[in-house]
């Protein structure tokens, strides 16, 4: 029998109420590292270990993060109050499309409708528990599995999304249409992270531009479309190699700039999802 949106709505919502901030990380653009970033900030946000954490990867066609949190080969178990995450450490819970693939290398071949049932399926059957934190990653773009994680979240509540770029034009062209996306659906935006940005060589310290901010990058359309920019990171090699070993960055190079620099975004995030849930409790 077809469910209501309204019952649907209720189910969600009584599913994820104990759910305490979500935030969405998106782009336009593929490649510029929403993946990584997602990874890194479930892993800096479960450093607290008084925080639960649960990261909801819904690229459905390019699922990366069971390989960057070493979960390659894991699989989902069922239980009397629904699917059971994957756990990296006791407050890291995981949930992606890769766990329920016979090998890593199969092609996730669905149209829309399919892939909105099992983001709903996600949501709705997944026993997530008690979560502070609810980080969901995004493929690219602006189409169905962003309208159906908005469409679906809008029963709770959502902090807002984290914006991911690379300095170049090319990439900043597709990110305004992502902060146009937000802005049609409502969606707060908390702020805008550039990625590869710049590399300092480790042996004579000189930073290259490996991707040319040729109009002005991240900072110059920030404050053109007054959004903040929560801050740059810059390349680092190790980044690649972590996440291909499905190990935490932040704890494989605690000592490199970049490390630093996802230290400072993920505590102006935090910073931001507090500030909100206080005004909220204001107003309630």
């Amino acid at each position: 029998a077809a469910v209501s949106p309204a019952a649907e709505a209720a189910e969600l919502r009584e599913r994820l109420r104990a759910v305490k901030h979500t935030v969405l990380v998106l782009s336009g653009k593929g490649g510029v590292g929403k993946s990584t970033f997602s990874a890194l900030l479930a892993h800096g946000l479960a450093a607290d270990e008084a925080k639960q954490v649960a990261l909801l990867d819904i690229d459905i066609c390019g699922p990366s993060i069971p390989k960057m949190m070493g979960l390659e080969g894991e699989q989902v178990h069922q239980s009397g109050s629904g699917w059971s995450p994957v756990y990296v450490e006791e407050n890291l819970g995981v949930m992606s499309v890769g766990f329920l693939l016979s090998s890593p290398d199969d092609a996730v071949i669905w149209r829309g409708p399919k892939k909105n049932g099992l983001i709903k399926q996600f949501l709705r059957d997944v026993d997530w528990g008690e979560i502070d934190y609810l980080i969901v990653d995004t493929p690219p773009g602006t189409s169905d599995e962003h309208l159906s994680i908005v469409q679906y979240l809008s029963a709770m509540h959502i902090d807002g999304a984290v914006i991911i770029t690379t300095p170049q034009e090319v990439s900043l062209q597709d990110v305004r249409k992502e902060i146009n996306f937000c802005h049609k659906v409502k969606l707060p935006i908390i702020g805008v992270v550039e990625n590869m940005s710049g590399f300092i060589c480790p042996k004579c310290k000189n930073e290259s531009q490996i991707f040319p901010p040729t109009t002005g990058g991240a900072e110059k359309m920030c404050q053109n479309l007054n959004v903040s920019l929560l801050g740059k990171v810059p390349l680092d090699p190790q980044i690649g190699k972590s996440c291909d070993k499905g190990q935490s960055f932040l704890a494989e190079a605690p000592d490199s700039p970049a490390t630093s620099c996802y230290r400072n975004i993920i505590q102006r995030i935090q910073e931001y999802c507090d500030q909100r849930h206080f005004q909220e409790e204001k107003i309630i």
